[in-house]
Formats: C-alpha cells, sequence, structure tokens
C-alpha cells in the first residue's frame, strides 16, 4: 500500500507538468487574440516635434481607433535616444511598452555596448516594423560653387578640410551621412555639429556652414524658396516623393546610400503572437490615406515590414555604421 501511495504522489507531478506545458502551448496564441485589454504607450525617445514623434502619434492615432483601448505617446528624450530606448529594453515585455525610433536611437544602443561582438537588435528589443526609410538630402548654400556631387567633391579636393557640413550632432545620421560621403569620395571636410537640425539649418542659410545632409521636411521649403541648392537625395534610387531630384549616387558618387529610418520596437521576449499582430496591425495603418499623407508629409513613404525582415533590416544598416564610426573615430554615445 505504501509503494502504491508512493506511485500515487509521483505520478500526478508529471502529469500536472504535462498539462501545464500543454496549456501553455495552448495560451501561446491566446495573447495576441485579447491584445490589447488597456494602454499601451508608445515611447519616443526625442522631444516632441521632430519626425519620430510625429510618426509616433500617427501610429497613436490609428491604432487605437483600431484597438479601442488608449494608445498615447510619450516622451523620454536624453542621450541621442539612449534614455527611452532604455526605458523600453527593461518594460515588461507585454506588448504594452512599445517604442518609436530612429536609425540614431539605435546607434546609441549600439554604441552603449561595447567589446560584445557584432551588434543584434534581437539581444536588446523585438523588432516589430519598419515604418520608413526616407532619404536625406544634401543641400548647399547657393554661394557654394556647386551644382551636383561631382562638382562638391572637386571643390572639397581642391579646398582640403575648408568645406564645411553641418549635422544635428555628433553620431548623428546627419554626421555619418557626412562621414560616409568624405570615406567614399575621398575628401577631407570640416563637421560641424550642432544641438539638433534646426539650427544646423539656420546657418547653413546664413552661409556660415557650406553644405548639410538633411531630413526632408527640413530643407524642402527653402529648396522651393532658392535659398537652399540640392545636390542629390542619398538612397540608391530616387525617392518617389522626389522624382526630380537626383542621387549623390548618380552625380558623381556611385554606389552612395545613406537612410534615416525609423520603426517600432517592444521588449526582449514579447509573445512573437503579440509582435506579429502589432505589426500586421502597423501595415494596416500604414495603408491608410492619411497616415500615407501624414509620413509624406515629412518626406517619408511607408514601408512595413515583418518583424524577422526589420531585424534583418536594422542589423545589416547598424553593421554599416558601426564600422565606418570605428574606422573614422566617431563615439556614437554622448
Amino acid at each position: 500500500m505504501a509503494n502504491r501511495s508512493k506511485e500515487n504522489r509521483i505520478v500526478p507531478r508529471s502529469l500536472l507538468f504535462v498539462l501545464a506545458l500543454g496549456l501553455c502551448a495552448v495560451a501561446s496564441p491566446a495573447h495576441a487574440q485579447t491584445f490589447p485589454s488597456g494602454t499601451v504607450r508608445i515611447i519616443v525617445p526625442f522631444p516632441a516635434g521632430g519626425a519620430t514623434d510625429v510618426l509616433g502619434r500617427v501610429l497613436s492615432v490609428h491604432l487605437q481607433n483600431l484597438w479601442g483601448p488608449p494608445v498615447v505617446s510619450e516622451y523620454r528624450p536624453g542621450a541621442a535616444g539612449l534614455l527611452g530606448t532604455r526605458q523600453v529594453a527593461s518594460s515588461p515585455a507585454d506588448g504594452y511598452t512599445l517604442l518609436m525610433a530612429s536609425t540614431g536611437a539605435i546607434l546609441a544602443l549600439a554604441g552603449d555596448r561595447p567589446g560584445t561582438g557584432s551588434f543584434d537588435i534581437a539581444r536588446e528589443l523585438a523588432p516589430v516594423s519598419l515604418i520608413a526609410a526616407p532619404p536625406y538630402i544634401l543641400v548647399a548654400n547657393p554661394s557654394v560653387p556647386v551644382k551636383t556631387t561631382a562638382e562638391l567633391i572637386a571643390h572639397a579636393r581642391q579646398n582640403p578640410g575648408k568645406v564645411s557640413f553641418g549635422s544635428s550632432g555628433v553620431g548623428s545620421a546627419s554626421h555619418l551621412s557626412g562621414a560616409l560621403f568624405q570615406q567614399m569620395a575621398g575628401v577631407d571636410m570640416l563637421h560641424v555639429p550642432y544641438r539638433g537640425t534646426g539650427p544646423a539649418v539656420t546657418d547653413l542659410l546664413g552661409g556660415r556652414i557650406d553644405v548639410m545632409f538633411s531630413p526632408a521636411l527640413t530643407v524642402t521649403p527653402h529648396i522651393a524658396a532658392g535659398t537652399l541648392r540640392v545636390i542629390g537625395t542619398t538612397r540608391a534610387a530616387r525617392s518617389a516623393l522626389f522624382p526630380d531630384f537626383a542621387t549623390v549616387a548618380e552625380t558623381g558618387l556611385p554606389g552612395y546610400s545613406s537612410l534615416g529610418w525609423f520603426g517600432l520596437f517592444a521588449p526582449v521576449n514579447t509573445p512573437r503572437d503579440i509582435v506579429a499582430k502589432v505589426s500586421a496591425d502597423t501595415k494596416t495603418v500604414l495603408t491608410l490615406a492619411e497616415a500615407r499623407q501624414r509620413l509624406a508629409e515629412q518626406g517619408a513613404e511607408p514601408e512595413p515590414s515583418a518583424p524577422d525582415d526589420f531585424a534583418a533590416f536594422v542589423n545589416a544598416d547598424i553593421a554599416k555604421w558601426l564600422e565606418l564610426a570605428h574606422k573614422a573615430g566617431i563615439k556614437l554615445t554622448p
């Protein structure tokens, strides 16, 4: 009897373990069926008013319309986007805290992980979807005697260290775009960092710097007014939003490409079905005419992607910039 009693104690525990595994397998797909049942926060790791904020609010409004529960944008600026990015990385992995990040924020995160080998975004965050990957526009003050990339390269070679380019800060995407240009063209230009794009454009207009790789939204009004001159866009192919603007690659620097992308992330270990649902619903939002119009106002076209595709895109892009930063001695964290 004692042996039978002992077996009765052991067998139910084994069965409970098996049943628990089965229940987990059944419960996993159910995550997405009930998500979200409460407020979802989209953390923007930069101040309000920038392109990251605008895209975050586009998602907030339309995802709330789609889901029902509130979806709110919250701002956690600081350290080139690193503070807000870290906050999301350490948040509960339940899908209720998301990150609207840009190239610069993820570069800051990658730069904050020295000595860990190649960067893998999946170790830091769960990629959800690419939102947009707009080109920068290389613009010049009209007093600079260049109209094409080839002419700019020739001018820089004739004036080593004297042709200046502004950026929104050391390690920013606009800085790295210029650093890549110098490396590929074999020229020495003077980098002038600013605390944001706005002050840099102001000095560009005033002739205190010569050229700049800028987000489209910031400079297209000045291009239309004739107070800035387009040299080229930084995508490999022409943008559908700016079909009349030639690319840097086609006007003097073949192979040049630099994108300032924006994307949505969740904490690592967020259930895959929730990540998949948010990714699919983000794609739905980005097909809406109103959302497409708001992105177009930022000089961007919607480019939603599946989570795995987005992870591959991020890793390839970050690897490119990390290599450049290493060779050029650029510090990516404040």
